[in-house]
């Protein structure tokens, strides 16, 4: 055999041995999944509801106009932006015919006073001609018992024959013209205490007619003071859409032609924030919360929920669910207020912000990544036949049909090069890791990528791990 033979039936073995290795290993690789991977490890985990909304100062008075219709401003006594305190006067009215019906209603009040006045001394000076007229009538009574006393002794005297019938006669007149003086004295007491009583009821109309003017004049100012604009609190002028000169209407509420401008408290100032339906069962009163302002870049402050809202708000309209009348599947939120602690001087109402609210922390847990989690029918889990057989009908039992058709939630596990599911009960959930309560152990290697493959491998799977690709995206997103 010539060298070129030799040469050419080496070169042939060879190529031979290396194709049957390559067809080998070909064939021991067939089905096996390339996967990424990562341990069960202990950390401290807290899960965080985050959720969006706007600065707001915990209490603000919006002030407007309670006048009895459109009034004109003719003047402000601050600018937006200045501190007030409870009662100091804000802005004036047009105010002519207030200020003339308190005028009139004082000089109403004026002259029913004096009605009261002239009223009393009518009713002193009846009290004293009453008592007059009363010591009149026992001066004659008295006067009428001396008489009748003079006129029985004579009567007696006479009728013995020791007295002359002339001085009899004048003992009996005087009698009579006592008794008819006594009649006069008691008719003039009549009247004095018919124009005591007269007098007394002309005080109590006089009094009455004060009582009215007074409740005039009570309605005239305020109907007056409600030209004036008085802080009810003490705090900020942090909106003043109006000028002098410009008409505010009243009765027209959340109307921009009622609104005169808004007084904040900025002593407590808070973070409205909107919290998904789906996460606001987690928050409590209390809680703690990281808040991020758009406007204040680079800066956290801290802060805890104050209020969570009852009733749902659609997420389109920014309306109450309770208000629509009909039923509907759109998205929801509740409001949720965050009081700040130590808000820098710069803040201010409605700059937006992101609330972060740690709604539960636990030490030293075993956690998973979140994307290691996955879910299959029981029916899928179950082992694989050694050798391929017909494959069974489905249970006629219905009670086996709904349990095999049970979804159970779990992680592949990665066992002498096969992925094993590992059903798992977990806990809270943080932003990139799950609590593991029950299920793994510390250190075992569970499967984490890809997303495509975690969603379509099956239970005892030839894996082959490539953890490459993932440390190269962690090291292009740092």
């Amino acid at each position: 055999m010539s060298r070129k033979a030799k040469i050419a039936a080496a070169v042939g073995v060879v190529v031979v041995v290396i194709g049957g290795v390559i067809a080998g290993i070909s064939y021991n690789r067939r089905g096996v999944v390339t996967v990424q991977t990562g341990r069960v490890i202990r950390q401290d985990l807290k899960a965080v509801v985050t959720a969006s909304g706007e600065i707001r100062p915990r209490n603000y008075v919006n002030i407007g106009t309670n006048t009895a219709g459109p009034s004109r401003i003719v003047q402000l006594f601050v600018k937006e932006g200045d501190r007030v305190r409870k009662g100091q006067l804000l802005a004036r009215l047009e105010s002519v015919q207030p200020e003339a019906e308190v005028a009139a209603q004082k000089a109403a009040l004026s002259s029913a006073e004096a009605e009261v006045v002239s009223a009393k001394a009518s009713l002193e000076a009846a009290e004293r001609n009453l008592e007059s007229a009363r010591a009149v009538v026992e001066r004659a009574r008295a006067e009428l018992e001396r008489t009748r006393l003079l006129y029985e002794r004579a009567r007696q005297l006479y009728e013995e024959r020791l007295i002359a019938r002339q001085e009899f006669d004048q003992r009996r007149v005087d009698y009579e013209a006592a008794q008819a003086a006594l009649k006069e004295a008691e008719a003039r007491r009549q009247q004095a205490e018919a124009q005591r009583a007269q007098a007394a009821s002309n005080l109590a109309v006089a009094e009455r007619r004060v009582a009215q003017a007074q409740a005039n004049l009570r309605r005239a100012t305020d109907l007056l003071n409600r030209t004036y604009a008085i802080s009810p609190i003490d705090g900020v002028v942090t909106n003043l859409p109006v000028r002098v000169g410009e008409t505010v209407v009243p009765g027209i509420q959340n109307s921009p032609a009622s609104l005169i401008m808004t007084i904040a408290d900025m002593s407590l100032i808070t973070a409205e924030v909107m919290v998904d339906e789906t996460d606001i069962v987690h928050v409590r009163l209390g809680q703690p919360a990281e808040i991020t302002i758009d406007a204040i870049p680079d800066k956290t402050f801290r802060g805890h929920v104050i209020e969570i809202g009852n009733t749902a708000i659609l997420r389109s309209s920014g309306l109450a669910a309770s208000q629509s009348n009909v039923a509907t599947q759109e998205a929801k939120d509740f409001k949720v207020v965050i009081a700040l602690e130590n808000p820098p001087a710069e803040i201010r109402p409605g700059l937006s912000c992101t609330a972060k609210i740690t709604t539960a922390t636990r030490q030293n847990v075993l956690t998973i990544p979140l994307q290691a989690l996955t879910v299959r029918k029981r029916e899928d889990l179950e082992a694989p036949p050694r050798k391929p057989r017909v494959a069974a009908a489905s249970p006629a039992n219905p009670r086996e049909r709904q349990r095999s058709q049970e979804e159970i939630q779990g992680v592949f596990v990665v066992e002498n090069g096969r992925a094993i599911f590992r059903p798992v009960e977990i806990g809270i959930m943080g932003a990139a890791d799950v609590e593991v309560i029950r299920g793994l152990k510390e250190g075992e290697e569970i499967i984490t990528g890809s997303y495509s493959v975690i969603r379509t491998i099956r239970n005892y799977t030839k894996v082959k791990v490539n953890n490459r690709v993932a440390e190269a995206g962690r090291s292009a997103a740092s």
